[in-house]
């Protein structure tokens, strides 16, 4: 993990590596998630998982007090008692050379891929976010119809739904509304991101830019999912999986 994620490429703010556990336990079965919750906790616990390796970290915070009064207290204390370790990669998943951002790229077909907040040592496909260009000029329309397809999802949500054309797109996977600006003043049309405030969208249009709310799951699910592949290609003596409980807490009614 450390080498695929590294933790040196994490915002400071993060609490990112091993957050429970023992590192000389054995490791037999792994499951990877993008939140711990109680549902693939209870996943984990049944099919008797040895680490959880989830992208968002649990704990995330400090804690004063371990006890079942709290979710997230409930929720490690129970992982400590089925002898559950669990990493977490977060932002350094995000910024990594084949992290979630650049596969993301990928995904949705854009090209000549770089770091939208490139690291001091300037390599370019290392760093926060992503920018990149589409082969040719697309409407929002027919550039929205291509994320959906690649990432299998319904719908999302845009802001400037009638502006085109669309070519040089930023990305942001997860809450990503704070790299606008950053989007904005490095040439690009477009941002994509799981999710944003109201005022960011207001800026967004205010700024003549189009903005492409995919949802924070579906911006960042889809990588636990090869991150499981991956880590089971170089480990396969270690049952690895992506939870199969997992779920967006969000729908459309």
């Amino acid at each position: 993990m450390e080498k695929f994620a590294p933790t040196q490429l994490a915002e400071d703010w993060d609490n990112v590596g091993l957050l429970v556990g023992d590192r000389a336990l054995p490791i037999e079965r792994v499951m990877t998630c993008l939140t711990v919750t109680p549902e693939t906790v209870a996943e984990a616990v049944q099919r008797r998982a040895d680490l959880i390796v989830t992208h968002h970290p649990m704990p995330f915070r400090p804690m004063k007090r371990l006890t079942t009064d709290t979710i997230t207290g409930g929720i490690v204390w129970q992982l400590a008692r089925a002898g559950i370790s669990v990493y977490s990669p977060h932002t350094g998943f995000d910024s990594a050379e084949n992290g979630i951002n650049q596969n993301l790229g990928i995904r949705l077909g854009l090209g000549e891929l770089e770091s939208l907040i490139p690291q001091e040592d300037g390599v370019q496909t290392i760093g926060a976010g992503r920018l990149g260009r589409l082969p040719a000029p697309q409407t929002l329309a027919e550039f929205v119809s291509g994320v959906k397809l690649n990432l299998s999802i319904e719908s999302v949500r845009v802001v400037n739904a009638h502006r085109s054309p669309v070519q040089r797109v930023a990305i942001a996977c997860g809450s990503g509304g704070s790299f606008l600006g950053k989007a904005k003043a490095r040439g690009c049309d477009t941002l994509v991101t799981g999710e944003a405030t109201f005022h960011t969208c207001l800026e967004a249009q205010a700024r003549g830019m189009s903005l492409v709310l995919l949802g924070h799951f579906a911006s960042e699910r889809f990588a636990v999912e090869t991150l499981a592949e991956s880590l089971g290609a170089s480990f396969e003596s270690v049952e690895i999986w992506a939870s199969a409980t997992e779920r967006d807490p969000l729908s459309w009614m």
